[in-house]
């Protein structure tokens, strides 16, 4: 299905903006993970001489957006961006669409963002590119606001704990005591990288176990091996963070060791709770902003309907917001 005025006024379809000139608008490409074939930059480009000014934008949410699209080039634009939509939303995320040449059909779900992962970063303890593509199918084309960021270590480049989902990649740490000859480098790396879980006693290197977040610093650490990454694939959740003009916060853990599996009923249910509040009808909002209506216990129960835990899985009794608040400046004097 093709694109017109009245859709893109109302924001409704298609993954476009609208800019200050009268009869302009801006386009942007999904890429779930912020990773696209090298090949699809001469797509983009071709787009942004032909169609648009001439310029494209890297958006902070990892897409390529290209400015200054006149509204009766659109029909013409849905069409050239066929090779994003087949070679990344229908090949690399295995999303069925009924026509390639129709444009995006929705921008409600924003576009997955990720840190470089596993593929490329040693502190990663996951691949957050693949995760972004296998969970894209949950979030195009559904009509309701979402933004989730996968980072692959609990330090957080790609800045999960500002989205409405941030997950964070963990791990089960095992160690091999007869390997550890007491240098404390695993110790050193933690105090000052991480938690300060670690400590040495009698020669060995021992773990507070309640304090560690698996972020596998000691791993890295280690010079004989000692400590290593459990294969089995964990994450964090962070629910509710956002950017604002009135009430910008962090966001804070959900649920704690969880596999993927679990995230994506998680995120299933959770669009549903999203359909729900908002009576069938998609409007602009941050998940922490339902959530609040709702009640923290109301979105719990709801989200993990049917959620079948893993046996690691921790779930947050309460949360508890902390909010800073931009109105009238009343924290300053």
């Amino acid at each position: 299905m093709g694109l017109d005025i009245d859709i893109i006024k109302t924001r409704a379809k298609g993954d476009y903006r609208l800019s200050k000139v009268r009869g302009e608008c801006m386009i942007s490409v999904r890429i779930p993970g912020g990773i696209m074939p090298a090949f699809l930059l001469s797509t983009a480009q071709h787009i942004a001489e032909k169609y648009g000014n001439g310029i494209i934008h890297l958006t902070t949410r990892q897409k390529l957006a290209m400015p200054g699209i006149h509204y009766r080039d659109i029909d013409k634009v849905n069409a050239e961006l066929e090779p994003f939509i087949q070679d990344i939303t229908v090949e690399m995320c295995g999303i069925e669409v009924e026509d390639t040449k129709a444009g995006y059909q929705s921008i409600a779900g924003r576009n997955i963002v990720a840190c470089q992962g596993s593929r490329i970063c040693q502190k990663a303890n996951t691949d957050t590119t693949g995760l972004a593509q296998r969970l894209e199918h949950h979030i195009y084309p559904q009509p309701y606001h979402l933004k989730i960021v996968a980072a692959g270590c609990p330090n957080d480049c790609a800045k999960a704990n500002m989205a409405d989902f941030g997950i964070l990649g963990i791990t089960k740490i095992n160690f091999t005591p007869e390997r550890c000859i007491g240098c404390g480098a695993c110790v050193r790396a933690c105090q000052h990288h991480a938690v300060n879980c670690l400590s040495l006693k009698n020669g060995k290197a021992v773990k507070e176990e309640s304090k560690c977040i698996g972020c596998g610093e000691c791993v890295l650490a280690c010079p004989t091996l000692a400590w290593q990454r459990d294969p089995k694939q964990l994450y964090m959740v962070k629910l509710g963070g956002r950017t604002s003009k009135k009430t910008p916060r962090v966001g804070k853990t959900f649920l704690n060791w969880v596999t993927e599996d679990v995230i994506h009923q998680v995120i299933s249910n959770l669009l549903e709770f999203e359909k729900e509040m908002l009576k069938g009808t998609p409007v602009y909002l941050h998940m922490g902003h339902l959530i609040d209506r709702a009640g923290y216990h109301k979105f719990k129960e709801r989200v993990l309907r049917g959620v079948a835990l893993n046996p690691e899985a921790q779930v947050a009794e309460r949360i508890y917001w902390s909010e800073e608040e931009y109105v009238a400046n009343i924290h300053l004097k």
